[in-house]
């Protein structure tokens, strides 16, 4: 805790020093862009979410403020992402009645407290367990989900089916009955942000697109949605709301999907944008920042939130120098709240629906699942079986799955790594790698060095890889080799327990060579140092290969002292 103090007060200090001259137009400008563009992308996001669009825009608003005063990334925003923002449509909020917002506002709070977790606890090693291969499927899937999402607010027509599957299938079988107006400025609003981005504007040429589709709606009179129709926007800041303790337990696993979605994009944020200084940002304190964002965005009254990729790229691209930017980026969200509230409340619906649509169309990469299909067939299945399932179940358990595939993958890939090789001595201090025989040699030392884990998944393999003990495998000892290992577990230890028997059973012997101090009890524990013997089992030592040579030298005098039917023969015979 003193650690997680230190570092938020050097963070206070840091902020009260961002106004430099220097940088003070740059931050201005960037700052601006990203706030002026973060408001409709807040509003979509709340939509996607199926929340009152306005909590998007308050979780906007706070997570990129209190971000930017807290991640160690000096251009990470802190926004509500288009992933985060489909599980929580997946949450099933409604069941909570006439407390469904402040359901919402304890996700997020809850969501914060697992991130905040994280990164003091410095988890993120977790998300190396996580393929490649999974998260292509999960984004790709993401990016259609988005797409199927919003067609209801895109044609006008108010489809049936129990996932967006199914309400895609129905809209596409009845097309007869969209509704023209709301289909055209949807369109229309698609293409204007297509061909406005390719102008000076930019990316305000979204906000711009927005604009005029929504102004289109009002000078004529359409009877097309607006935001006005489905939500209040008051002219006023979010003020502090009590969680609702109760929900918790039934939040507790979208918030660790939500946590986890968050963690693994705000990941590529610390490790693709490096600070002003040069040095990369601290992983597990923008875990904590992100945790810091999404506790005070439930309790000001807006949706989960994560590290934006887009919006990150958004604000460097438009010149920021430090996180002063996001801080004026979270005060212009707030000028628009407090100045044009009634303005926003035009907004189209149908126009924030091609926005989405746009997003999710760009979320979608096909040189991503081009190059995972090209791995391999296991991969590709894996991204594959991502994919569909994040497309018919819902997300917060298909981020789960994905995790268990990954896992599961991690073990299996792990598991069949493992090989064995005999290293053959020279006489002149070297060894020599071949393949071990099909058999223990009698009157033979046969060293052998296992590669890869040897954890319990990868014990059978490592049994089946090991010469076979016969009849004639008499008065021969095995040496294996086992520096660097630190825990073997119980499984192996079965496997080196039979063989050890197996040898003793025709005359030989097991010896192990190099065993860590911290696997002695073990080894103990398990009964295999009784199997073997002590005088057998050699400790390691600094000198990398004595210990072994040692072990071997042993091992040749007792073959000696052991004739067997054929003549003795050592390793360099």
């Amino acid at each position: 805790m003193d650690r997680i103090r230190a570092f938020y007060n050097k963070k206070i200090k840091s902020a009260r020093s961002l106004f430099s001259k220097e940088t003070l137009k740059d931050d201005t400008v960037a700052g601006v862009v990203l706030g002026v563009e973060s408001v409709p992308d807040g509003l979509a996001g709340g939509l996607l979410a199926g929340v009152n669009p306005i909590f998007g825009l308050y979780g906007y608003m706070v997570g990129t403020f209190t971000g930017g005063l807290f991640t160690s990334s000096s251009f990470m925003a802190v926004q509500a992402t288009g992933a985060m923002a489909i599980v929580v449509a997946d949450v099933g909020l409604s069941s909570f009645g006439e407390d469904q917002d402040r359901a919402l506002f304890t996700l997020a709070v809850l969501t914060g407290v697992i991130m905040f977790a994280a990164g003091a606890f410095k988890l993120g090693f977790i998300l190396r367990f996580v393929s490649n291969a999974v998260m292509v499927g999960f984004i790709n899937a993401v990016g259609v989900n988005i797409i199927l999402g919003q067609l209801d607010n895109f044609t006008g027509y108010e489809s049936q089916g129990s996932n967006r599957v199914l309400r895609a299938i129905d809209t596409l079988f009845n097309l007869n009955n969209a509704h023209g107006q709301t289909l055209l400025i949807g369109t229309a609003t698609i293409v204007l942000i297509v061909l406005l981005e390719r102008t000076k504007l930019d990316s305000l040429g979204m906000v711009v697109a927005i604009i005029l589709t929504s102004a289109v709606v009002v000078i004529t009179g359409w009877e097309v949605a607006q935001l006005l129709d489905i939500a209040d926007v008051p002219r006023s800041l979010p003020g502090p709301v009590i969680p609702l303790w109760s929900a918790i337990p039934a939040l507790m696993i979208p918030a660790l999907s939500l946590a986890f979605i968050g963690l693994v994009q705000g990941a590529g944020i610390s490790a693709n944008f490096p600070n002003p200084d040069g040095n990369y940002p601290d992983a597990s304190q923008d875990f904590i920042g992100q945790g810091a964002a999404n506790i005070a965005a439930g309790v000001f009254q807006g949706m989960p939130v994560g590290g934006s990729m887009s919006a990150s790229s958004l604000v460097k691209s438009a010149g920021a120098k430090s996180r002063l930017a996001l801080l004026i980026a979270a005060g212009v969200m707030a000028m628009v709240i407090l100045i044009f509230a009634d303005a926003v409340g035009y907004i189209a619906m149908p126009a924030l629906a091609g926005l989405l649509m746009i997003v999710g169309f760009r979320t979608i990469k096909p040189a991503d699942i081009k190059a995972v299909w090209k791995t391999g067939m296991m991969q590709a299945t894996v991204m594959t079986v991502t994919f569909i399932l994040t497309m018919v179940i819902p997300l917060q358990y298909a981020v789960l799955v994905g995790v268990g595939i990954s896992m599961i993958l991690f073990v299996v890939t792990q598991s069949n790594q493992v090989t064995l090789k005999r290293w053959v001595y020279d006489g002149d201090g070297n060894y020599r790698e071949t393949e071990p025989p099909a058999v223990v040699p009698s009157g033979e030392v046969t060293v052998l060095q296992p590669y890869g884990s040897l954890f319990f998944a990868a014990a059978p393999v490592f049994e089946e890889a090991l010469p076979n003990v016969e009849e004639s495998s008499t008065d021969a000892v095995v040496i294996l080799r086992l520096r660097g290992r630190t825990d073997l577990g119980s499984t192996f230890m079965d496997v080196l327990l039979r063989y050890a028997d197996e040898l003793t059973a025709v005359g030989s012997k097991l010896v192990l060579v190099s065993a860590d101090e911290s696997i002695d009890h073990q080894l103990a524990a398990s009964g295999v140092r009784d199997a073997v013997g002590d005088d057998n089992i050699y400790e390691a030592d600094m000198w990398v290969g004595a210990t072994l040579k040692r072990a071997q030298a042993d091992a040749v005098d007792w073959i000696d002292e052991h004739p067997a039917d054929t003549e003795p023969r050592t390793e360099n015979d």
